[in-house]
């Protein structure tokens, strides 16, 4: 096909060729091979996207970061890392959403982190107890407008049976069922140490959600229903 402008008769721009090139099949290539082959193409950027995605959401690399080793170090001090049932919550099951969309915002969002280990915001003790607060408020915020979204992939009130909890837990987790409670509402330091001052600084930096974020209740009534069972059990034991 000629280069020319079929208006003008002058040579066509650039990208008008480019265009010609990609909208007109070759020659040597029929018009089949050319969709086989952008199908395949497709597939193995979508399987090569996959997976490092997938590569990011490994334990091995959320610790290669010197700036995450205090964290790894404090979280193996846990019931998360070690316990009785032999059930292991990583890194990413607490801190990358299982949904897609959830997914991806996530991933979006924590590639600040390559700034701030290139910038050093946080390579010494002494830099990372200075942020330990602000980043432990970040992340409060975060899984109180998700209703703790990440810890519910394995802790439910609809899965609990709290006739085989110790009565404190008991007692607590229904209160939270009956007032609508998040988990993060009472379990701020899960996997790490606390900063000094966490309980003011969570108050502080949730008290302006209280009329925007909507936390739901916890449905099934055969847990709604078991309060009076269970207080019931806790007031004979």
């Amino acid at each position: 096909m000629s280069d020319q402008d079929n208006n003008t008769g002058e040579k066509a721009g650039f990208l008008r060729r480019v265009w010609r090139t990609v909208k007109t099949p070759t020659a040597s290539w029929s018009l089949g091979v050319l969709v086989v082959g952008g199908f395949a193409s497709g597939i193995l950027f979508w399987g090569g996207f996959h997976w490092a995605l997938e590569l990011t959401n490994t334990e091995k690399f959320c610790v290669s970061c010197h700036e995450m080793e205090r964290n790894f170090v404090e979280y193996q001090d846990t019931i998360h890392y070690n316990n009785r049932s032999g059930v292991r919550a990583t890194c990413p099951d607490c801190h990358v959403p299982k949904e897609w969309q959830y997914k991806i915002k996530a991933k979006i969002m924590a590639s600040k982190d390559v700034y701030h280990t290139l910038a050093g915001t946080i390579d010494t003790p002494e830099k990372y107890d200075a942020h330990r607060l602000e980043m432990a408020s970040m992340s409060w915020v975060k899984m109180k407008k998700s209703d703790s979204r990440e810890c519910r992939n394995c802790h439910k009130f609809t899965y609990m049976d709290f006739t085989v909890q110790e009565n404190r837990a008991a007692a607590q987790h229904q209160t939270a069922l009956d007032e609508g409670k998040t988990c993060i509402d009472c379990h701020q330091g899960v996997a790490h140490k606390l900063p000094e001052g966490y309980l003011e600084k969570y108050k502080e930096v949730t008290a302006d959600l209280v009329d925007t974020v909507e936390i739901p209740q916890a449905r099934g009534t055969s847990v709604a229903a078991s309060g009076e069972e269970i207080r019931g059990y806790l007031a004979s034991h």
